[in-house]
Order: structure tokens, then sequence, then C-alpha cells
């Protein structure tokens, strides 16, 4: 792969190029175009390393691969200023929700080598789980280029594209569901006297020990649940699950604009 672009230099983009920066990605140019110069003046310090350029957001889009990143509302504004560059472009890869690719083409003025994917921070870390659509206008060819820069991120799953807003609920957004639980937690942990080291060693295996205990013994979800007898927080499941409910099935109506 000879060159990426990304129009929008915020989280994702950071947390993409710091996973290409872990696993010593190699690409000849990288162009990063944002309207926050101060942005770009800490990227291409950050990640000297990966060769970036500040660009325009047309200079960003006439590279071989396009990485649309940013919010939806601004799509609107960004995606038919840059149809013309795009044309030439291997692949276009859209990470946010609610547009789908016929609407994604429409606005780059019919081009359709287009790619969504729904990003998780984990990525980070090389072990995000990115679920990812390819139209069929994407060849073998840039697939399994894509496929090689994809490993990088961690997982990417191909899936569904009416699918993708569901991920965006439950794997890019799943995170801030629980932190502040486990964040709460680690707290506690501290005053009622663990250590630190004590503490992360205790939630980080209990957390792994009850997402395998859930999915992996061959329990049902009520024989799983009466394993532990004392639950502290039992009156106020049903609250918590009415939360969950009503806040996200509302979002997932916003995005597929029901």
């Amino acid at each position: 792969m000879n060159s990426l672009g990304f129009i929008g230099g915020g989280r994702i983009t950071r947390i993409f190029l710091l996973a290409m920066k872990n696993k010593h990605v190699s690409i000849e140019k990288i162009v990063v175009s944002d309207p926050d110069t101060s942005t770009l003046e800490k990227l291409i310090i950050e990640f000297s390393e990966l060769n970036i350029k500040a660009g325009s957001n047309i200079e960003a889009a006439l590279q071989e691969i396009v990485f649309v990143a940013v919010h939806p509302p601004v799509l609107k504004e960004v995606l038919p200023k840059i149809s013309d560059s795009v044309s030439q472009a291997k692949a276009v890869v859209s990470l946010a929700p609610v547009f789908t690719a016929e609407k994604l083409s429409a606005m780059l003025n019919g081009y359709n080598k287009l790619i969504r994917m729904i990003p998780n921070a984990a990525s980070f870390m090389n072990s995000g789980y990115n679920p990812v659509w390819y139209s069929n206008s994407v060849g073998e060819t840039e697939k399994n280029l894509l496929q090689e820069l994809f490993v990088a991120f961690g997982e990417a799953p191909e899936v569904e594209e009416d699918k993708l807003e569901a991920y965006a609920l439950i794997t890019a957004m799943g995170p801030t569901y629980l932190w502040p639980q486990l964040h709460e937690l680690h707290k506690l942990a501290l005053d009622f006297g663990l250590t630190q080291k004590e503490t992360i060693s205790a939630i980080k295996a209990m957390v792994a020990n009850t997402i395998d205990l859930l999915y992996d013994a061959g329990l049902s979800y009520e024989e799983v649940v009466d394993l532990i007898p004392v639950k502290p927080l039992a009156e106020f499941e049903q609250q918590i699950r009415e939360i969950y409910d009503k806040k996200l099935t509302g979002l997932h109506n916003k995005l597929k604009g029901k």
C-alpha cells in the first residue's frame, strides 16, 4: 500500500495511527486533514516514524485508500467537496454510523468502492473489535490489501451493512457502559484495603472469568446467576435494565432513521 488519507485527525485517527505505529506498519505516505492545525502538528510529532503530512481534505482524498473519520453531521459537508478527488481511490472507508453506502455514494457523485467500519477504542492496543462491511465494488485485491492493514487494529469481522448501527451501540459504545462500574469497583477495592496491584489483578481476572462463565460454561443465564447466592445490587437490576433498554433502543432507532 503506497498511501493513506485520513479526513479528520481526531480520536479514531489517532487510535488507528497508534495501532499502526505499534505494529510497525509501513506506508510510504499518510496525509491527514483537520481544521485544527494544532491537532495536525501533534500527530506529526507523535507519529514521526509514519511520515505523516498535513494536508487539505482534497489532498487526503487523493490518496490510495481514504479514511473518512468525521462525525456523521460533518459527512454531509465534506463528501460532496471531495467527490472528484476520490474518484481514483482504490477504496473509501467510512468510520461513521447512520450513513449507508447508498447515501455515501450519492454524496460522492456515484463513487461506490465503499467500505464501512465501526471502530473500537481497543484498537489503540491492537486488540479492537472493528466490524466491517465491503461493497461489491471493492475487488479482491483491494479487499486483501485492506484486511492486511486492519489486522493492526485487531479483529475486523465482515458483517452485513444493516447491522453496523447495532455494532456501533454494542461494540463501539459498549465500553462506556462498563468503565464507570469497573472504575467504582476499583476505588472501593482500594478503600477496602487491597493494594493497587491486587485490585488490578482481581478485577481483570473477575471480568475475564465472568465473561467465560456466561458464554462458555454451557449453562443458561439463570443457571449462571444462581451460582452466586448473594447479590448486593439485586434491588437495582430492573432499573439498570430499563435504562439500557430505553437509552439504547431509542439511540438505535435514531441511528437507523426510525
